[in-house]
Formats: C-alpha cells, sequence, structure tokens
C-alpha cells in the first residue's frame, strides 16, 4: 500500500514560538557560514588570482550540490521524518567551514564549499518542515521567522568581508567553526521537540483527476500552479545571486572604491531583503498574495535594469530598493506551494530552495564571456532579471 506521511489532523492548533526562533536562529547561523564564501572571494581573487569564471565556479559547486540534494532529502523527509538529521547536516558545514579556512588552493576550496552545500541541502528542507510543524495556523508568520533568519544571516557576510576576512585573510573563516558548533547544540533540542511530534501515515489519495485538498484544483493544475511559482522564484533569484556575488566587483572596478566599502553595499542589499521578506506577510494579508507576488517579480526589473548606469550613491539607493521589493514575496511563495502539496512540506521546501540556486548554472555558463566582454557582469544580471519574467508571464496566462 502506498503511504506518505502527513501532519496529525489533530495536532496542536498554536503556534509554538521557540522552536520557531530557534530554526530562525540556526537558520540564521546557516546562512552566516554560507555567505562567508561569496564575502571572502575579494580575498581569494587577489590571493589566488581567480577569474569571474574561477569564482563563479566555487558559487555553483557549493550550490549545485544543494540544487541535487535538497529535492531528494525533502522527497524521504515526507515519507520518513528523520529529527537525526538535523544536527548531522550542520555537521557538514562544520567540516566545510574549517577546510576553507585551511585549503591551500583551488580544488581544496571546490571540496570544501561543496561540503557546505551538502550541509545546506540537509538543513532546509527538514528546518522548514519543524517551522510549518511548529506553526499552528500562522503557517505565513512562520515561514517569515524561518527566512527572516536566513536573511539576516547571508546579510552579515558583506560586514564580515570588510571586518574580518580581508583585514586578516583566509583563515580568519575558522572562527566560523564556533557558529557551526552553536547551531549544532540548537539543533539536538529542535530535534528533540520534532521527534515529538504525532506524525503518523496516511492513504495515498488515488486518481490523478482529483482535487487536491485544500486548494479545489485538480492535479494538473496544482502541478501548473507550482510550476508558475517554481518560475517565479527562480526570476527573482537571477538577480539577488548575481548582485550577492559581482556587486562588489562593480563598485571596485567602476567607481574606485575600497574593497571594504564595497562590501557595505552588499549589506545594505540584503539587510533590505531581510526586511523585504519580515513584511511580506503582513502585506499580503492586506493586500492579497498574488499582487505582493507580482510586485515582487516586476516592480524590481526598472531598478535592476538603471543600477549598472546610475552614479554611486543612487547605485546604492537603487540596489536597496531592489532588494526590498525582490525579497517580499519569497515566504507567500512558499506557503503557496505548501498549500498546494499538503502532505509534502519537505518536497516543497527542498524544490523552492532549489529555484534559488538553479539561476547559477547559466550565470556560471556566461562567465568566461563576461571576462573577454567590455560589459560587467553585472549588465547582464540587470538584462537577465527583466528577461526572466517573460515565460513567467506566458506561464500565468496559461492559469
Amino acid at each position: 500500500m502506498n503511504q506518505t506521511t502527513a501532519v496529525k489532523t489533530a495536532s496542536p492548533v498554536f503556534t509554538v514560538y521557540p522552536v520557531l526562533f530557534a530554526v530562525s536562529i540556526v537558520h540564521l547561523l546557516n546562512d552566516t557560514m554560507q555567505s562567508a564564501i561569496p564575502a571572502l572571494f575579494p580575498v581569494l581573487r587577489e590571493s589566488l588570482l581567480l577569474s569571474y569564471g574561477q569564482i563563479g565556479w566555487i558559487s555553483f559547486a557549493m550550490n549545485i550540490t544543494a540544487s541535487v540534494f535538497q529535492p531528494l532529502v525533502g522527497l524521504y523527509s515526507d515519507v520518513r521524518p528523520r529529527p537525526d538529521i538535523l544536527p548531522l547536516g550542520v555537521c557538514f558545514t562544520l567540516a566545510g567551514i574549517v577546510m576553507l579556512a585551511f585549503a591551500p588552493n583551488y580544488g581544496m576550496i571546490l571540496l570544501a564549499v561543496t561540503l557546505i552545500g551538502l550541509g545546506s541541502s540537509v538543513f532546509h528542507p527538514e528546518s522548514s518542515r519543524v517551522a510549518y510543524l511548529a506553526a499552528g495556523t500562522r503557517r505565513g508568520l512562520a515561514q517569515s521567522i524561518f527566512q527572516v533568519g536566513g536573511n539576516v544571516g547571508s546579510s552579515l557576510g558583506p560586514i564580515m568581508s570588510a571586518l574580518i576576512f580581508i583585514p586578516l585573510g583566509q583563515r580568519s573563516v575558522a572562527w566560523f567553526a564556533l557558529a557551526a558548533v552553536a547551531a549544532i547544540i540548537i539543533q539536538f533540542f529542535v530535534a528533540r521537540w520534532y521527534g515529538g511530534q504525532d506524525l503518523q501515515p496516511r492513504k495515498r489519495r488515488v486518481g490523478s483527476g482529483e482535487p487536491a485538498p485544500k486548494s479545489g484544483l485538480s492535479q494538473g493544475k496544482v502541478m501548473l500552479a507550482v510550476t508558475v511559482l517554481v518560475l517565479l522564484l527562480f526570476s527573482k533569484n537571477v538577480y539577488t545571486i548575481s548582485i550577492s556575488t559581482f556587486y562588489s566587483f562593480f563598485l571596485i572596478d567602476h567607481y574606485g572604491v575600497a574593497k571594504e566599502t564595497a562590501q557595505w553595499y552588499i549589506f545594505a542589499f540584503l539587510a533590505a531583503a531581510a526586511v523585504g521578506t519580515f513584511f511580506g506577510g503582513p502585506l499580503a494579508d492586506r493586500y492579497g498574495r498574488r499582487n505582493i507576488i507580482w510586485l515582487s517579480i516586476l516592480g524590481t526589473a526598472p531598478f535592476s535594469l538603471l543600477l549598472p548606469y546610475a552614479n554611486l550613491f543612487w547605485s546604492g539607493v537603487l540596489v536597496v530598493i531592489a532588494g526590498l521589493i525582490m525579497s517580499s514575496s519569497f515566504s507567500i511563495i512558499v506557503v503557496y506551494a505548501q498549500e498546494l502539496l499538503p502532505g509534502k512540506v519537505g518536497l516543497v521546501s527542498g524544490l523552492f530552495f532549489r529555484a534559488v540556486v538553479w539561476p547559477r548554472r547559466p550565470r556560471l555558463r556566461g562567465a568566461r564571456h563576461f571576462c573577454r566582454s567590455d560589459r560587467h557582469p553585472v549588465h547582464y544580471a540587470a538584462m537577465l532579471a527583466a528577461a526572466a519574467d517573460r515565460p513567467v508571464d506566458r506561464a500565468a496566462a496559461e492559469r
């Protein structure tokens, strides 16, 4: 008999805030360690004489690992939840951080970031499932709390680069092993709560044309809706990932700013993204989910297109506005998909975090062209952000 695992319908309806804040703190620590990699790029470019293409492959090595394994971990956790892998995932990240700090060559750096990507692929689906279980009836708020931790952690990368990595060098990354140890300890407590939840297998619904629970849509329409949501997330992250990787080089090359100063601009962009994530849920409750989702995608394009041609001051203003608008829909999209696919929280989380890392691959395919072209990668990122909306428009029109 085919079975999947679902939360028992009699589960508590109240929101378990201590657990939500715990997984949010671990999300902060996890993404802080991940953000150490792009924050280290200016140091590695000088110490190892790396090109844009080689820097792109470092990012790709970490994120392709998550891209492959996150949906698999999510699918497995839907069938057989494993609380014990919560701390295990951070152990991979710890190993990668230590290896990155002392890596003597380019090959070891690629191996180190791959381990960090593997840790992320375990952390995100299972922790998102914990946030779902602890949400009670406030799923949007719970997902926002969980995601804000990650956004804040990502925003700390540029500050770490300016204050730690650039002055102290590559080996200063070893200090982040303390963050990994703290995350492991917290995950043990979260795993204890998670393991005590009342989970039971439920029978799979037979018949592909049967309306999906809670959505009122046939299976075909549910799959189309999920595809549209993945495309929406894909399009907005094309620009977000490119900015976090190449914008500091753009500021250094075009405006002559110091490496430390360039990192503060990245921090402003990512901090704005954290604010947008936090307020996206309440705005969706007031003005509608679909309106906020479309605003986050289409509203960013004008600012991204103007960014490469603005002066230094307006470049900073435009990048903050772009980050604020673009991030406002992420938690909404995830909750939307979870409601479309009830009982598949892990798969949804793995799939949608995979959509976050998909944009890195096409960017890397053009990395060699970026290095030979008279245009900076930020110019191409702006055009990609606008062009990515076209397939989304076509998919939505078919809905």
